[in-house]
């Protein structure tokens, strides 16, 4: 891995975009060598000190990793430089089809990727006390509460998802359609989600345990959008150089897996 980490942000003009350009300004640890946008993208034309927009990196641009935000419209093309490049892949796409992680799981067999719904630290220590919990108390109904700023598209959140899915691999339990719309009694086991959206949330989640006569309730709370790109770059510079296969943001903190 060489000293200086250089990397391709895709989706650069977005909000987790400028908050990576941000933070890598401020860092001496990496470098741009290219800022992507999608063809024609309005959120370009504002402006960044020092930073110039592009549609692909330049042909002769160095790069050890591609940190990718750009959502699934801009997944595959983000996917398609890594490959090409032969490239570590740290992604926070939420919102992806099972095709799109389906050929995320096909490219791990060629270069190293990282998929990841939330880059804080936290939400890594949750989700593996979570699962803990979840498997220490496997008849206990669980709820996953989440809430974002009103503009955000999917619902219920990447973060709340994967919260669930740590319960039901804890379980041995296959997860089902996300509860959401309740109408009648859920299924056994089946986890349930709530979903607020409004004003400037940057991200909270609580996990709920439910038993009778007692709860466990484990919850995180995002005030800054700086965490998730300070916790994306650390995760792109664990990643670069390592070797093809899935990675999460469990293996970059140390934490392993249930």
């Amino acid at each position: 891995m060489t000293e200086v980490v250089r990397l391709v942000i895709c989706g650069a003009a977005g909000r987790m975009g400028r908050a990576l350009l941000g933070a890598v300004a401020e860092s001496a640890d990496f470098e741009i060598a290219a800022a992507l946008v999608r063809s024609g993208s309005e959120a370009a034309t504002l402006p960044i000190a020092d930073v110039s927009f592009v549609t692909r990196p330049p042909a002769d641009a160095l790069v050890d990793a591609v940190v990718d935000f750009s959502g699934p419209r801009g997944f595959d093309s983000a996917l398609g430089i890594a490959l090409e490049r032969g490239v570590a892949l740290v992604s926070g796409s939420t919102g992806l089809t099972a095709a799109q992680h389906a050929a995320l799981q096909s490219a791990s067999r060629s270069i190293p990727v990282l998929w990841a719904a939330n880059f804080s630290p936290g939400i890594a220590v949750l989700g593996h006390l979570v699962a803990e919990a979840a498997r220490l108390l496997p008849d206990w109904d669980c709820e996953i509460l989440e809430a974002h700023h009103r503009l955000k598209l999917d619902a219920p959140s990447g973060t709340a998802l994967m919260l669930g899915d740590r319960v039901n691999q804890a379980r041995g339990t296959v997860a089902g359609k996300p509860l959401v719309e309740r109408s009648g009694l859920r299924d056994v086991g089946q986890v349930g989600y709530s979903v607020i959206r409004g004003g400037d949330i940057v991200g909270e989640h609580d996990v709920r345990l439910i038993g009778f006569g007692e709860r466990i309730e484990l919850a995180h709370r995002a005030t800054n959008r700086n965490l998730f790109a300070r916790g994306a770059l650390v995760a792109a510079r664990w990643m670069s150089g390592r070797p093809a296969g899935s990675y999460t943001m469990a293996d970059v903190l140390g934490l392993g897996t249930h």
